[in-house]
């Protein structure tokens, strides 16, 4: 597996986590989502979250983004006026605006993040608008630059999601997400569902974006490759529990846990 680009991550160079969270739990009934997670992120810093299906790394992702309320614990994140919040202790309106500023959502679906009735361009420039932006000329600007970035030509602007392939489409979410210059992204298998070529394609421009923007991140695969290239650190979870976690080459080269040197043994033997 291609090792990760390390540039771009200097825990030593702020004081202060972006995110923190403590004691964070969701169960369902006597049914557990996660438990007992404790984790910083620091300005920079991408976090890989790995496990079989079922191992609650979707959950906690759900959680922490706000899209589920916890059982227990906290999520608190800093704000860009420094202070560190509750992001549950927001007001609805306080939160919607940090989605829609600070934090972006990348779905395995790109159907869940984009509203397929409208064009490309639109799609981007709505998350403009969402704060503020009104002037089409800026907008429709944006929109084509950030296309161009996501390797979409300019000339796909005006043309609706459902005449995009998969892969086009993944890369339409993330310029979606991108385009308001958030701190921090969330991604749920980016990658999970497309060919191995475009795959490719997609990480090499997903690593490219986060070390240039100096984004934090958070990821959920099941692929310890995509792991390997995209994330400083790794976390690995198994029913609901954080099993081991650490530099990402460092786990999954000398993995301490039964569980993790499995889930590593089981790559190497395909």
């Amino acid at each position: 597996m291609q090792k990760h680009n390390e540039n771009a991550f200097d825990p030593g160079g702020d004081e202060a986590p972006l995110l923190r969270i403590e004691g964070l739990e969701k169960r369902y009934g006597q049914r557990v989502g996660c438990v007992d997670v404790d984790l910083e992120i620091w300005p920079g810093e991408v976090l890989a979250i790995v496990g079989e299906s079922g191992s609650g790394k979707s959950t906690l992702l759900n959680v922490i983004s706000t899209q589920l309320e916890p059982t227990e614990g906290h999520v608190h994140y800093r704000m860009r006026d420094g202070v560190m919040r509750d992001v549950f202790a927001l007001t609805e309106a306080e939160r919607r605006l940090l989605m829609r500023t600070d934090w972006g959502f990348v779905h395995q679906d790109p159907a869940m993040g984009l509203r397929m009735n409208v064009s490309a361009g639109a799609n981007v420039g709505e998350r403009l608008m969402a704060i503020g932006e009104r002037h089409y000329g800026r907008l429709r600007g944006a929109a084509d630059t950030w296309l161009q970035r996501v390797e979409i030509q300019s000339d796909r602007i005006d043309d609706s999601p459902r005449q995009f392939s998969g892969g086009m489409r993944q890369r339409l979410q993330i310029a979606r997400n991108l385009v308001s210059t958030p701190r921090l992204i969330f991604m749920d298998e980016p990658t999970g569902g497309l060919d191995v070529s475009v795959q490719a394609r997609l990480l090499d421009l997903l690593r490219g974006l986060v070390n240039s923007l100096g984004l934090s991140a958070i990821i959920v695969t099941h692929d310890l490759a995509v792991a390997r290239l995209l994330s400083h650190r790794i976390m690995v979870m198994k029913e609901g529990r954080v099993v081991e976690t650490g530099l990402t080459d460092q786990v999954l080269d000398d993995p301490q846990e039964p569980y993790t040197q499995l889930l590593v043994s089981s790559v190497l033997q395909v």
